[in-house]
């Protein structure tokens, strides 16, 4: 009997150190529900601090307006951006700049027509602050004609291979080499250099090109 009473009290006293070993390992904080380290008792939890998203702009058509690689309606005065895949699309843009034709950078040479952007168009706003800021696209149409090739008889430049005809006034006026137009070609340019004293024997007419070799050297046709 005195022996099975003592391992009886031996278990006990086991039993009780258990318990309060347990006790002392227990943290003060606990686990919250769901995963976070807290307070358990009290219902407290740390919060982990994350930054607020950042809003993201939108990618391709629509980012801003009549961005490089974009698309217009037909129309020089009144058109829209589409998308270039669209039935509606008809040119695309090759260049984009602030400001004004008059006193930003050229148009590249093949450019076939400039879209002329005004600095109020809500309706086409960027960003959201109501404003377009006033700017010029160059444009390059999606099908032929292009009026900007060389002889093409348009365009905002004249480049080398353009035809032109005497307009009066000492002006000439470019026009398509093919003589379909209204005006029939009488020269052409057929070569750019930077001054008058370069151009070659047979030249005629001096036409302004502008750029680093303003000097257009045309013959007679």
């Amino acid at each position: 009997m005195r022996g099975r009473s003592s391992v009886g009290v031996v278990c006990g006293l086991l039993s009780l150190l258990g318990t309060l070993l347990t006790g002392c390992q227990s943290p003060s904080g606990g686990v919250a529900e769901d995963g976070r380290l807290g307070d358990v008792a009290t219902g407290r939890t740390e919060q982990t601090a994350t930054a607020p998203p950042v809003p993201t702009r939108p990618s391709g058509y629509g980012a801003v307006f009549l961005a490089v690689g974009e698309c217009s309606s037909f129309g020089t005065t009144s058109f829209t951006e589409v998308p270039c895949a669209g039935e509606r699309a008809a040119a695309r843009v090759v260049a984009r700049h602030d400001g004004t034709v008059r006193d930003g950078p050229r148009c590249p040479a093949t450019t076939d027509f400039v879209l002329h952007i005004s600095e109020q168009r809500p309706a086409s706003d960027e960003d959201g602050d109501g404003t377009v800021p006033q700017g010029y696209a160059c444009m390059r149409n999606l099908q032929p004609p292009h009026p900007g090739d060389p002889g093409g008889g348009g365009g905002p430049r004249t480049i080398v291979g353009d035809c032109v005809y005497a307009s009066g006034d000492g002006q000439v006026r470019e026009t398509a080499c093919d003589g379909e137009d209204e005006h029939k070609p009488q020269y052409k340019v057929v070569r750019a250099v930077t001054a008058r004293a370069d151009c070659p024997g047979p030249t005629a007419l001096y036409v302004r090109l502008g750029g680093k070799r303003p000097v257009g050297c045309a013959r007679p046709l």
